[in-house]
């Protein structure tokens, strides 16, 4: 173990989150350590009775301009970054005393916008004074332990009761999680301001995202995996969801419940919702006046596949759905605004269930970016947030729709959003029937979806069918007229469409149009 060549004996806290940190002070303080402290830190600490010193009086520069400017200083920033031995003559040359412990955290400026701040109170939330010492503190972490993080308090007393010094291990991860923190507040505070002056793809992108949890492994076994979120995930997100029972969530798990999820929400108008998903893809999807309507219906789908799949609802869970499900089928996670204290009783008997509560969800997303990594780079996207009403859709055909068929339609048309392409499927009474995915053919998806219609004993006659992407051949048409498919919603722009148009018309199909494509690959 290295530790600094010279004790500690002085530390700086000014915290914006005070978790925690009158224990540490005082445990500081017993130590032998002097305190330096600014603004509410400092009441905080005086409050509770710890001897603490403030930084004007250190510096003998009083604070300005209303708190903007108080640390910015030499006594401050050269106490921090003095390096012990080589700068030891400048230091006592310009009475600059040594700073050992620097406890720092930020103005709550994701906080801030998230609550709906306006434009000006979100500026002053932008911290200058505190990123400044935390960059410097971490830059001579050779001598200096930046703490950023309540989590370390423990830590860091720990080893300086022991050792009278924290380790130099101690210290470099210390100097991580710092540059960690202010790398996230720069990246929060860039993308608030893109999204200010709506520019929409900046010439550097920057993310900020908080370790969650380790995952057990991630896709495989061989695989590890780690969890991380936004520090204020959307209300409704998966990330802002409470874990309520169960193990602990796996790589797979959170991929098929945000699938699950997002499909539900795109029924957020719907009376009652359920959503089954399996290896990420909607294996029954169904609509109702009632939740256990909607679950039965959705199973009905494809039971098979719902074998350990992931179910999503849009209302409050009660305990007898609770009791049904768990009697019909095994089911990896459960996923709901939220559950009734009885369902959650009768969830006990399945401990490895898991549960999740996602709070009141907002509406749809209409806005945000969809991520995913390439070899050396990051491709970004809108969120798809895009849908299509009854007075947008284009009859191409001789004949039209009925009012029961366009209902199907579009519900089989926002399911499909959720299919892997290329994607298929069949609905009735909103209720899919059958589901294709992620085929390279479209017929091919066709027939798979007619197979599980099948293999289920449902009826396809009479049947809708959305497909993602528009028919490049009529021979998608023919399939569908041989299953007994009696409307078609595609987005068309195919340059076959009259061809495409000309068989529906032949076999005496309703076809519409979307004019939008909702690939998911």
């Amino acid at each position: 173990m290295t530790t600094p060549s010279t004790p500690t004996r002085r530390a700086l806290i000014s915290v914006s989150d005070k978790t925690g940190i009158v224990d540490l002070a005082r445990e500081l303080s017993e130590l032998g350590l002097s305190i330096l402290s600014t603004g509410g830190t400092a009441r905080t600490l005086a409050d509770a009775g710890i001897p603490v010193t403030q930084v004007g009086d250190h510096t003998g520069f009083p604070e300005i301009m209303g708190g903007r400017v108080k640390t910015l200083h030499p006594k401050i920033h050269g106490g921090i970054l003095g390096r012990r031995e080589t700068d030891a003559q400048v230091m006592a040359d310009m009475e600059i005393d040594p700073i050992d412990v620097v406890v720092v955290n930020l103005y709550p400026f994701e906080a801030t916008i998230a609550a709906g701040a306006g434009y000006a109170e979100a500026v002053e939330q932008i911290d200058i004074g505190g990123p400044a010492m935390v960059r410097a503190a971490a830059k001579n972490h050779a001598s200096v332990s930046i703490v950023v993080d309540p989590a370390d308090y423990g830590e860091v007393v720990a080893e300086l009761k022991e050792h009278g010094a924290t380790s130099e291990t101690l210290r470099r991860r210390l100097a991580a999680t710092a540059y960690a923190h202010t790398a996230a507040y720069d990246s929060a505070i860039a993308g608030w301001l893109n999204g200010e002056t709506q520019q929409r793809f900046p010439s550097t992108l920057t993310l900020g995202y908080r370790h969650g949890e380790i995952l057990r492994y991630g896709e495989n076994p061989h695989q590890q995996g780690a969890f991380y979120r936004q520090t204020h995930p959307p209300a409704g997100s998966l990330a802002a969801a409470e874990l309520i029972q169960g193990k602990a969530l796996s790589y797979n798990n959170l991929g098929d419940a945000n699938a699950a999820l997002e499909c539900a929400q795109a029924f957020v108008d719907a009376p009652a919702v359920c959503v089954i998903v399996k290896h990420a893809n909607p294996c029954g999807v169904a609509v109702a006046e009632e939740l256990a309507t909607a679950y039965r219906r959705a199973f009905a789908t494809d039971p098979t596949s719902a074998f350990g799949g992931i179910i999503a609802f849009n209302q409050d869970v009660e305990q007898a759905l609770i009791e049904e499900i768990l009697e019909q089928q095994f089911v990896e996670v459960i996923i709901a605004p939220s559950f009734s204290d009885g369902a959650r009783e009768a969830l006990k008997r399945k401990k490895n269930v898991r549960v999740l509560a996602t709070g009141p969800w907002p509406d749809a997303p209409t806005s945000g970016y969809d991520f995913r990594p390439v070899g050396g780079g990051l491709i970004i996207q809108d969120v798809d947030a895009g849908q299509v009403t009854e007075g947008e859709l284009k009859v191409v055909t001789e004949k039209a729709p009925s009012a029961a068929q366009t209902a199907d339609l579009l519900f089989a048309w926002r399911v499909g959003k959720f299919v892997k392409s290329n994607a298929i499927v069949y609905a009735r009474d909103l209720q899919t029937v059958g589901v294709g995915a992620g085929q390279m053919s479209r017929v091919i998806s066709a027939k798979i979806a007619g197979l599980k219609a099948e293999q289920e004993g449902l009826e396809v006659p009479g049947a809708v069918m959305a497909s993602d992407a528009f028919f490049p051949f009529r021979d998608g048409i023919d399939a569908a007229a041989a299953a007994g498919i009696s409307a078609v919603i595609q987005p068309g722009g195919s340059m076959r469409d009259q061809e495409v148009i000309d068989a529906a018309n032949e076999h005496g199909l309703a076809m519409v149009f979307t004019g939008m494509r909702h690939f998911r690959h």
